[in-house]
């Protein structure tokens, strides 16, 4: 039997949902993050069905870094990723451009059975206060069986600047090979170099990094215990760009980002809305090659 799920809500700061006895995510969505971080909601700790943490928060070597987190670099002229801003030339450059996304209600907030669901409205606003982005975003966490269990994230931002914004990373800004920027997971320590997985094959992150696949799997261990747990993302085949290229490591440190604005920037017009959906599996043990493949199928049904 699925164990059921609950949640528990940190009024007006956070909601934890748990299975069983183990808390497998806490989402904060009203942190306390300094403005050079850009603020933002995020997900962390985050663990499988198992107690396994699979997330890390605030790294030394990129304090912005915060488990799972939508995070973008570059907004038109805004930076919601946290930290410096990518200048061709002058590499990264502090500026006035950290801006924030503001929780202003809960829209849904429900747990039980092998289901639980948290919705909200945010204002991304730009560090000198300004409105930039209304964003209804909605994640609901499945529980598939004894060890594996499914966050699909699910957000519609609509452009309220008044002008056309270009999303992008610092890839498009002239760095190459660097186009992280979306749906961001940076994992344990302990899961530097890990195995990356796509549909194609296995190697190391960066070697697979621009890679333009539907989902991307990470395969790691974890300290004291020896044990290992996967995380797959899932991009949906509605979203912009789909598929996506890439943006991941596992030697400098683990981390998985479906980038839809890695080469290529998305454009947004002034009162148009932009969808992303995707399914994160998180899953207790290393299932092999073709197992791997089988978890993305779990998330893709979902999604």
């Amino acid at each position: 039997m699925t164990p059921t799920l609950r949640a528990n809500h940190l009024l007006d700061h956070s909601v934890t949902v748990a299975a069983g006895g183990v808390d497998l995510f806490t989402y904060t969505y009203r942190p306390d993050t300094p403005t050079l971080e850009s603020p933002k909601p995020y997900l962390h700790p985050m663990r499988t069905l198992a107690g396994e943490l699979v997330t890390l928060y605030r790294p030394h070597d990129h304090v912005w870094h915060k488990g799972i987190a939508w995070s973008l670099p570059h907004v038109g002229e805004h930076n919601f990723w946290g930290g410096p801003t990518y200048v061709h030339g002058q590499f990264y450059v502090q500026q006035d451009n950290n801006g924030s996304a503001v929780h202003r209600e809960l829209t849904a907030l429900s747990a039980g059975g092998d289901r639980a669901e948290v919705a909200h409205r945010l204002d991304w606003v730009s560090q000198a206060g300004r409105p930039v982005i209304d964003e209804h975003r909605a994640l609901t966490a499945v529980v598939l069986d004894d060890a594996t269990w499914v966050l699909v994230f699910d957000t519609a931002m609509t452009n309220v600047s008044g002008s056309t914004l270009d999303i992008g990373s610092p890839t498009t800004k002239g760095r190459p090979n660097a186009g992280y920027g979306g749906l961001f997971w940076r994992g344990p320590r302990s899961f530097t170099g890990g195995l990356v997985q796509s549909p194609y094959g296995t190697g190391s992150g960066n070697d697979l990094r621009g890679t333009r696949a539907e989902w991307l799997a990470f395969r790691g261990r974890h300290d004291e215990t020896e044990t290992q747990s996967t995380v797959v993302m899932v991009d949906d085949v509605a979203n912009p760009q789909h598929p996506p290229l890439w943006f991941t490591r596992s030697e400098e440190f683990a981390c998985i980002c479906p980038a839809p604005f890695f080469s290529e920037e998305v454009p947004v017009p002034a009162g148009s809305t932009v969808r992303f959906r995707y399914a994160v599996v998180v899953a207790a043990g290393d299932h092999g090659d073709e197992g791997t493949v089988a978890l993305a199928e779990k998330g893709r049904a979902l999604l």
